[in-house]
């Protein structure tokens, strides 16, 4: 099996990589949204699920993939109250097939982290 680490340019020098493609599979590290590109703090639950998976759908960009691919997504939230709110901004990005997911009620790494989403999609390499 071939295992490709997936990069973006201009990313902050992390302990983890962004995705990485094994065979078939890309497996997306979570992404977060309590920022946005240029570095300025994203507030409330609706922001942040979309900063969220526009974070995510770059990084399956870069891994040749999208958002149509994805078959596994886990997501953690900070605030029980936040998950009908969350659901309602997710529904618009998997509008059919939607992948199988998990939501867990969770403590974040940061204070300003209200959600984080990572996921795993199954994309064989275009030739």
């Amino acid at each position: 099996m071939i295992k490709r680490v997936i990069t973006l340019p201009d990313a902050p020098e992390l302990p983890f990589s962004a995705a990485i493609r094994a065979g078939d599979y890309i497996f997306v590290s979570g992404q977060i949204g309590h920022t946005d590109a240029q570095g300025r703090e994203v507030k409330g639950i609706e922001a942040q699920v979309r900063q969220c998976l526009e974070n995510m759908k770059k990084v399956l960009a870069a891994a040749g993939s999208s958002l149509d691919e994805v078959v596994k997504v886990t997501v953690f939230l900070r605030n029980e109250g936040d998950f009908a709110r969350m659901n309602e901004i997710y529904q618009s990005y998997f509008t059919k097939d939607r992948p199988a997911r998990s939501t867990v009620i969770a403590g974040l790494a940061l204070p300003s982290m209200l959600i984080e989403i990572d996921c795993i999609a199954y994309s064989p390499p275009k030739t």
